[in-house]
C-alpha cells in the first residue's frame, strides 16, 4: 500500500511541475507578443513624429521663401 501511495504522490507532484512549466511558457509567449506590439506602436509613433517634423520644416521653408519674396 505504501509504494502505491508513494507512486501516486510522485505522479501528483510531477503533474504540478508540468503545469507550472506550461504556465511559464504561456506567460513568456504573452510577454513576447506584448513586446512585439510595443515595438510596432513605437515604430508607428516614430513615423508620425518624422512626418510632423518634415511638415513643420516644409512650412518653415515656405514661410522663409515668402518672406524673401516680400522683402525684394
Amino acid at each position: 500500500m505504501k509504494p502505491l501511495l508513494a507512486l501516486l504522490a510522485a505522479l501528483a507532484l510531477a503533474g504540478c511541475g508540468v503545469d507550472a512549466a506550461s504556465s511559464a511558457a504561456t506567460a513568456a509567449a504573452l510577454k513576447k507578443q506584448e513586446i512585439e506590439q510595443g515595438k510596432k506602436t513605437m515604430n508607428r509613433a516614430e513615423q508620425k513624429i518624422g512626418a510632423a517634423v518634415q511638415q513643420m520644416n516644409d512650412s518653415a521653408a515656405a514661410a522663409g521663401e515668402e518672406a524673401d519674396k516680400q522683402s525684394q
